[in-house]
């Protein structure tokens, strides 16, 4: 199940001694970096944030085609019968001249006319146009346009803070895997020692030497470290599990382990820069700019709209076309909105309001991430303490260990007192796994609390 993970083995006394020298170096994580650059590429999560930014550039881009000009083809029809009608007396003012003229020609050359009543409502009645109409005038797309591009800036933002912590859990969790990892190396040395150490006894106890109570006991701790050998392996399926799933791959893959780089101790990286680079602040200070950007734009309805428009197009009864028909229609809109009641004026002062909310929200998020900063640099100097101590305890454990062997052996130790080096041996190889697991952890938080892992945002 563990064979995709080959431990090189790093003498004890190598590390030791670059410790005490200080002789600390940067190593590559190619195969790390690689992990990483997967999740970019396929986490669930990270997809999220990017249909957001999508989202906002699409936003963007309505807010630009907003200068341009629009065209829209309007047609109406009518048919009608009935309603209101104008009466015209054609008849009673023109007969009575008629009359006298026929008189006096003496003959029928006028006829007599009736009244005429024509209706309001247009019947079979069409009229179809293009419309194109363009804005001159309009604070109001602009600022919207603005908008629109911090809000793009901050949405960059957001991804980015994901990223960032999508990488500290990646690391934290290929760390982990990689403990639980030298947590069965060191369960299977155990077992290797527990039973060349039942071989010994039974053929002691065959020859009389000993009795059969260090053969009972080296029984127990065999089944013992056989429990801790399988909670251990379960640890380390969990822990493929979830490295997995922050890739979105299946939950069986191989995962490549560098117990090189995990080996190397990094220099802490400097902190006087402290947050300056952390994606939070330049969201907030984004937020800033929005506000600022909504506060002018309601302060702009004061600012007179204006916009033309051409409409081209034929009109006429029966769906005749001709001369007669076609038509066209020039004209500019002016809109001064005088007076609406303050509305503007609330509004504008709201998003004031919005801005002293965010810059309060500014700057007490500075100070929570410099806590947080200085909080990871303690943790880091912490670990790499416990790293140190580790170290040198497994230095000692080891030779303790095949010291007490040695007189075991040569029949002037009790078993008990064996066991006893044989467990600090094993918890030593436990602590040191854990040590580097830890101090590669806080190394990864201290790198999230300052936004220095390296991002390419076309990811």
């Amino acid at each position: 199940m563990y064979t995709s993970f080959k431990i090189k083995s790093i003498p004890i006394i190598a590390i030791y001694m670059l410790l005490a020298i200080g002789t600390w170096g940067q190593s590559s994580h190619k195969q790390l970096d690689d992990y990483i650059a997967t999740a970019f590429a396929q986490n669930q999560g990270l997809k999220e944030q990017q249909f957001d930014l999508d989202r906002a550039m699409a936003a963007l881009k309505e807010a630009q085609s907003m200068y341009l000009p629009t065209v829209s083809l309007l047609s109406s029809y009518t048919k009608s019968s009935g309603g209101r009608t104008i009466d015209v007396p054609v008849g009673d003012l023109v007969n009575p001249v008629y009359t006298a003229l026929n008189q006096l020609t003496n003959s029928n050359k006028f006829p007599q006319l009736k009244n005429e009543s024509f209706l309001l409502n247009p019947d079979n009645f069409y009229d179809a146009k293009v419309r194109t109409s363009l804005p001159l005038i309009n604070a109001e797309i602009r600022y919207n346009k603005l908008i629109k591009q911090q809000l793009i800036t901050s949405q960059q933002a957001a991804v980015n803070v994901y990223k960032r912590a999508l990488v500290k859990d990646i690391k934290t969790a290929y760390y982990r895997y990689y403990q639980s990892l030298q947590s069965i190396a060191t369960y299977n040395s155990a077992m290797t020692l527990i039973k060349e150490n039942i071989r010994e006894n039974e053929s002691m106890l065959r020859n009389g030497v000993r009795n059969g109570t260090a053969l009972l006991r080296s029984q127990t701790e065999k089944e013992k470290t056989n429990a801790a050998l399988i909670q251990a392996q379960h640890s380390t399926q969990n822990a493929k599990s979830y490295f997995n799933f922050l890739l979105n791959r299946s939950l069986q893959d191989t995962i490549i382990v560098e117990p090189e780089a995990i080996a190397d101790i990094i220099a802490a990286p400097d902190t006087s820069a402290g947050t300056k680079q952390r994606e939070e602040l330049k969201q907030l200070r984004t937020l800033q700019q929005v506000y600022t950007l909504d506060y002018k734009l309601q302060r702009s309805g004061f600012i007179p709209k204006l916009n033309t428009f051409i409409d081209l197009g034929s009109q006429g009864f029966d769906f005749n076309v001709n001369n007669k028909t076609r038509y066209y229609l020039w004209g500019v809109n002016l809109q001064w909105d005088i007076f609406t009641g303050g509305q503007r004026k609330y509004k504008a002062e709201q998003s004031k309001a919005n801005y002293n909310a965010a810059t309060a929200q500014l700057d007490q998020t500075e100070q929570s991430l410099q806590l947080q900063l200085d909080q990871a640099y303690h943790n880091y100097q912490s670990a790499k303490a416990a790293y140190k101590s580790v170290t040198a305890q497994l230095q000692f454990a080891a030779k303790y260990y095949n010291d007490q062997l040695k007189a075991y052996r040569a029949g002037q130790l009790l078993y008990l007192e064996l066991v006893d080096a044989q467990d600090q041996l094993t918890g030593a190889r436990l602590q040191m796994a854990g040590a580097q697991a830890n101090l590669q952890i806080s190394l990864a938080e201290l790198e999230r609390q300052q936004a220095t892992y390296p991002i390419n945002n076309s990811n």
